[in-house]
């Protein structure tokens, strides 16, 4: 089971969020958008191959990025519920 604090860490260092530390992210903070993280769809190619490269997990229904990159909390629910 993959924990919160890991999943920060690894998109803040993924991501080149080095502003931020893990304390700053909030669980419910949305990944994309002014009023989150502020990341755009190049970072939504990158947070792809991140999931894949550091969980094994991949996700294949575009369909379901929505969800699935609502908050940081929809995508550990995710990495944990494939595992």
């Amino acid at each position: 089971m993959v924990q919160m604090q890991t999943l920060k860490e690894i998109l803040i260092k993924n991501l080149k969020l080095e502003d931020m530390t893990p304390e700053d992210i909030d669980d419910t903070m949305p990944l994309f958008g002014e009023n989150g993280l502020g990341l755009d769809s190049v970072d939504s190619i990158e947070l792809v191959l991140t999931v894949d490269k550091e969980f094994g997990v991949k996700i294949t229904d575009s369909k379901e990025y929505e969800k699935i990159f609502a908050t940081v909390q929809s995508l550990l629910d995710f990495i944990n519920a494939q595992k």
